[in-house]
């Protein structure tokens, strides 16, 4: 039995027991700093079901299925909702009277044709999971989106859709530091949004817009949900169309979802969603989605900022001179200020000008988030404030290269 459970959970490309390492030494962190918890508080902290189960992983890649066994049960005891649990469960206690074949091993005489796509779901959810422990971030490495986060950004979020993975970050005077991380489902048919209903998961750059408390909304949503702003200015360039895109919770008969299960949001673990929405602020905590995160080291940014802020210090001091010439070659011909025009929106920009009256602008708490496909897009946020003033505007900046400028396609209050 040993031989059969250990063949079985091996046929993946890498060692279980390496696997349960590098996410022991990834929460080990946040773990020693916790403060004690009673034990059903510590059943529904954020991760410590994916960490259970990733510990009966190892205790099978050590060939020791009766404790893997043991642990499995009482997994499945606290979470009867885990499918994934129940899946291990069921195949640890097969393994004790016939050798396994693959994992959710049923026997084809009881396996019905509604049974099976589900036992390829949870075989996938189970690879992916694995997968995303597996090829873990090099520590210090930031997604490259992450240009300059202003110090309003005190988290961001980046989710990687190819390895089903959420990674939740902290903004603080030290940089950026990886916090946590988790698993999560994304549309029925896969990434990159484009029209109403296509059942996918947009990709780019956003922005959590809002929290909706979990009384005004049905079951199915679990703890909550966060609306991101999709469609963003680059989706409506693009002519991208539909909405309602949340980041939110699973109904209670289920403890996750498959890994290709929604409508287009991006779905967690209620207690892993519950950490996020005590975690993030509205309106200031980007959202980037991506098929697969590019990994760097926060100083090989440093360059790629800087050129992008002489540009915005540029078209800073063409509208602190007052010279609407100047000002308005910043901006690309099909410029778009919430549908007006750059014909319709310059008459406002000149009023702007005048109310200036010469008076310096500053800009404060400016973040760059870089967004890369068939074009290279830069999303800038910053507060506007005239010298003198006390309070002023946050603004938002569409910017795109074309050769070896930076133009403005879109600019607006938020």
């Amino acid at each position: 039995m040993k031989k059969a459970l250990t063949a079985l959970f091996f046929t993946l490309p890498c060692l279980v027991l390496a696997l349960a390492c590098a996410h022991a030494q990834a929460r080990s962190h946040a773990q020693a700093t916790a403060k004690p918890a009673a034990a059903s508080q510590r059943e529904s902290r954020d991760g410590e079901a994916e960490a259970r189960l990733i510990e009966i992983y190892k205790l099978i890649g050590q060939s020791s299925p009766r404790e893997a066994l043991r642990k499995a049960e009482s997994l499945v005891r606290d979470h009867p909702n885990f499918q994934l649990a129940q899946l291990v469960y069921g195949d640890l206690l097969a393994g004790f009277t016939r050798p396994l074949r693959a994992p959710g091993d049923v026997p084809e005489i009881t396996a019905s044709k509604t049974a099976a796509p589900l036992l390829a779901e949870l075989r996938q959810e189970s690879l992916l999971r694995l997968r995303a422990l597996r090829e873990r971030p090099a520590p210090g490495t930031v997604p490259s989106q992450f240009l300059a986060l202003s110090p309003r950004n005190k988290h961001a979020i980046a989710i990687d859709a190819s390895r089903s993975r959420l990674y939740l970050f902290e903004n603080s005077a030290g940089g950026i530091k990886l916090v946590a991380d988790y698993y999560i489902s994304v549309g029925k048919s896969g990434i990159e949004k484009s029209v109403e209903g296509d059942l996918r998961t947009p990709v780019g750059v956003y922005f959590i817009t809002s929290n909706l408390d979990r009384k005004s909304l049905r079951d199915f949503y679990g703890s909550g949900a966060l609306p991101i702003n999709y469609p963003n200015q680059l989706d409506v360039k693009r002519g991208k169309t539909g909405g309602g895109i949340w980041l939110h919770g699973t109904p209670p008969a289920q403890f996750s979802r498959a890994p290709l299960a929604t409508d287009g949001c991006v779905v967690l673990a209620n207690p892993d969603l519950e950490r996020i929405i005590r975690t993030v602020e509205v309106r200031s905590t980007p959202v980037v989605i991506a098929h697969s995160l590019k990994w760097v080291a926060p100083q090989s940014l440093a360059a790629d900022s800087k050129s992008f802020e002489s540009m915005l210090q540029g078209w800073h001091s063409a509208k602190s001179s007052g010279d609407m010439a100047k000002l308005t070659a910043w901006y690309t011909p099909d410029f778009t200020s919430y549908g007006k025009t750059l014909a319709e929106w310059t008459p406002a920009l000149q009023t702007e000008l005048k109310q200036l009256g010469g008076r310096d602008i500053q800009l404060k708490d400016v973040s760059y988030l870089r967004w890369t496909d068939s074009t290279d897009t830069m999303v800038v946020t910053f507060g506007e404030l005239v010298k003198g003033a006390k309070t002023g505007r946050t603004k938002r900046q569409y910017w795109v290269r074309q050769g070896s400028q930076w133009k403005i396609f879109f600019e607006g209050t938020i």
